[in-house]
């Protein structure tokens, strides 16, 4: 059984969380509302996630 690599699931969350933080600050310096913002935000977070997680699903596979 191979070892489990902890480093990827955080890498997962922590890129997550980075760009829907930057994306809602980023809408709001434009001056869309707090809730718009932190609605986009949380759209590009799951695009994020999906985005990383295909890539590191890709290279294990490999």
């Amino acid at each position: 059984m191979r070892k489990y690599n902890f480093i990827r699931p955080l890498m997962l969350i922590v890129i997550a969380l980075l760009v829907k933080s930057l994306i809602t600050n980023l809408c709001m310096v434009f001056g869309m509302a707090q809730a718009q913002a932190e609605n986009i935000g949380f759209i590009s977070m799951l695009i994020a996630a999906i985005i990383v997680y295909s890539r590191i699903a890709r290279k294990r596979r490999k």
